[in-house]
């Protein structure tokens, strides 16, 4: 089943909030380093700093790995993405080795949630929605300000 365009990341929220935690924290690194901020290099090891989990819907990722199960190659999806799925499948293989009695879809909803090495977004991916976060805070201020034009 191929994803739908324009649908809608049920964890937006709890993954913007984890990706501007590793923002903050490099923010501090590179600023305490004593060397200029580079933002892209900012961007870079955000993108590569652990995540809280795997960003991807427990739904969306048992129908992938269902399907690398089956033997269906990753090739027409996005390199950051065929290697989170590639990581999810290895662990939920691993998994169903220890725990052999339950089923793909609830191994594969367990490894969603387990720490993720890296956040699998790319440095300009992680740039566009750092932009986006900061916007929306500044303009809910913004509105908050009594005296604001």
């Amino acid at each position: 089943m191929k994803k739908s365009q324009g649908s809608i990341f049920e964890y937006e929220h709890e993954r913007n909030r984890d990706l501007m935690k590793a923002y903050k924290k490099q923010m501090s690194l590179h600023f305490h380093s004593g060397e200029p901020i580079r933002l892209h290099n900012v961007f870079k090891c955000v993108a590569e700093m652990p995540s809280e989990r795997f960003w991807v819907s427990e739904e969306r990722a048992y129908i992938v790995i269902l399907g690398m199960f089956k033997g269906k190659k990753l090739e027409k999806m996005g390199e950051m993405k065929r290697e989170m799925f590639q990581e999810i499948y290895k662990r939920t293989m691993e998994l169903k080795k220890l725990y052999p009695e339950q089923g793909i879809k609830t191994i594969v909803e367990k490894v969603c949630q387990q720490p993720a090495p890296k956040f699998y977004l790319t440095p300009k991916t992680v740039k566009v929605i750092i932009y986006k976060i900061k916007r929306n805070w500044y303009e809910k201020r913004k509105q908050k300000l009594p005296f604001s034009s």
